[in-house]
């Protein structure tokens, strides 16, 4: 994977010798968000997803390096352009003992693309799989298709047998409400094993003992405190009572970096964080909808004051984008990332040329969401002030807030997308850009409509030429530019920090924790 970073905190001694001689060992994790449930299919956030690769797995994953390799299917090969076949690995046991065959794999894919599943845009040309053996499964595609690795390493496997027994065979689903039995237990084949689940307040996690992989890491016991407040967070980690946090606010990485007992490590994250409009036809208070109207859309972009967010606000750690995706990402094309000029002036004239002066409208954020993200919001709602608008601020918990802008209460809205776990243009073109039609556009919260476009991701999906592939996702990225079909705001910065008893932890572009791979000090 070029253009990748790869940041490791490293002690004296070897890896493999550390993790060899190390005794029993408790990482204290202070997220900076809690989990949304511990169902992965129920609900397409990064950060649980991430947690929950401690406790389930995929067909393959990412290692170390960013790289595709076999997890839980020790091989495949291509049948025909539209079937793949997976050999998988013998003798791995789910965490209550039951052996892993071909039956789990095949009830978690009917699960996490039924209809109800708020991650079937995950799996966007899956059509069926079919049993050859107890450890061979055939995955049929609705065509040809180059991506599916990439895919496969956030569908994790379940037990069939427990979905069953615990009437957990549909999905949950967190925007709707949608509730069961797997959103508060877990049965998986990963390193972790879940030892208790109080939302809000604490998730615990012991070492698998019968885990099929060999460890790397020494670590016996992970305790998750979610901890969404900054100031709490850093408090915690700069007094001894947490060993890691993912959210390192960056304006307190000078007086963290001050502190001999602390240990920070800092990147660029893939993630793009961008502002979205409400496309619908009217908006959610009857209104015809303004922001159909491509001027005003033009007018937010030269409204907001990028280099100034990225002073003040990211205090200088983020990277000012122009394009929907970062420069690491295959698809990417320098020339379309160039930041939207600010020019004020310009934002008044093309406000008066939409009749939208004075308008009123409502900009949904949540606290927890992305980096700065209440003081990014309350900036952009200054500067479109500025401009002749009348914004107002909608903020709350992200909870709250997500299913408010998927389901087209939100006038405008924030939006962050890191094309994970594809790394792939694509993932944010099938997902979010495409009209919404069935596993397409599952996150176009704006219910826009452009089947110019939607006609070249599907051109894109079969087309197994990686360079004419990237050509059409390009040109896509080219007119949602051209279309202000969002404002691209900035990658954002991506900071951690750990306590003195962490000597080795990798740190990678997709912000995702692996501690899998952490190895604490003797």
């Amino acid at each position: 994977m070029a253009g990748f970073k790869r940041h490791i905190l490293s002690g004296a001694a070897a890896l493999s010798l550390i993790a060899g001689a190390a005794g029993a060992e408790t990482i204290r994790w202070g997220g900076s968000q809690d989990v949304t449930s511990l169902d992965p299919y129920s609900y397409g956030s990064t950060f649980t997803l991430s947690f929950l690769n401690h406790v389930y797995e995929g067909l393959v994953r990412y290692n170390g390096d960013l790289e595709i390799e076999p997890a839980l299917a020790e091989s495949w090969e291509i049948l025909s352009e539209d079937t793949w076949r997976f050999k998988l690995r013998q003798g791995v046991k789910f965490h209550n003992g039951a052996e892993f065959t071909a039956e789990d794999v095949l009830a978690s894919l009917n699960r996490v693309s039924h209809e109800s599943s708020p991650l079937r845009g995950n799996l966007p040309s899956y059509k069926s799989a079919e049993i050859v053996d107890d450890y061979t499964i055939d995955i049929k595609l609705t065509g040809a298709y180059p991506l599916l690795l990439n895919d496969l390493t956030n569908i994790f496997i379940f037990d069939a047998t427990w979905l069953k027994e615990n009437g957990a065979e549909l999905p949950t689903d967190v925007t709707k409400g949608v509730e069961g039995y797997a959103t508060f237990n877990a049965n998986g084949t990963g390193p972790f094993i879940i030892d208790e689940r109080v939302p809000e307040s604490r998730t615990t996690m012991n070492v698998n003992p019968n885990w099929w992989d060999k460890p790397v890491h020494n670590i016996t016991r992970i305790e998750f405190t979610p901890i969404t407040s900054a100031a709490t967070r850093v408090a915690a980690i700069l007094s001894n009572e947490i060993d890691f946090i993912e959210g390192a606010p960056i304006q307190d990485l000078p007086r963290l970096k001050g502190s001999a007992d602390v240990k920070v490590i800092e990147g660029n994250a893939l993630r793009t964080v961008m502002f979205g409009f409400n496309r619908r036809e009217k908006l959610e208070d009857g209104r015809d909808n303004p922001f159909n109207d491509l001027k005003l859309r033009q007018a937010v972009a030269h409204a907001i004051d990028l280099e100034l967010i990225h002073k003040r606000v990211m205090r200088g750690a983020s990277r000012n984008a122009g394009t929907l995706v970062a420069p690491q990402i295959p698809g990417y094309q320098a020339e379309l990332d160039v930041p939207f000029e600010y020019n004020a002036d310009l934002a008044k004239s093309l406000i008066k040329e939409a009749g939208a002066e004075g308008l009123k409208f409502n900009l949904s954020c949540s606290y927890e969401s992305w980096v700065n993200e209440e003081e990014l919001c309350s900036a952009a709602v200054s500067m479109l002030t500025r401009v002749g608008l009348q914004p107002t601020l909608d903020i709350g918990p992200r909870a709250v807030q997500s299913p408010k802008m998927s389901s087209g209460k939100s006038d405008m809205f924030i939006f962050g997308w890191a094309n994970e776990p594809m790394l792939d243009s694509y993932s944010i073109l099938v997902q979010a850009v495409h009209s919404r039609d069935g596993t397409a556009g599952v996150f176009n919260w704006g219910d826009w409509k452009y089947p110019e476009w939607d006609a070249l991701i599907q051109k894109a999906s079969v087309e197994l030429d990686r360079d004419t592939r990237l050509g059409y996702q390009t040109e896509v990225l080219k007119q949602a530019r051209e279309e202000m079909l969002f404002v691209p705001l900035h990658q954002q910065p991506m900071a951690w920090a750990t306590s003195k008893r962490v000597d080795q932890i990798l740190q990678q572009a997709d912000n995702k924790p692996r501690h899998w791979l952490t190895v604490m000090a003797n």
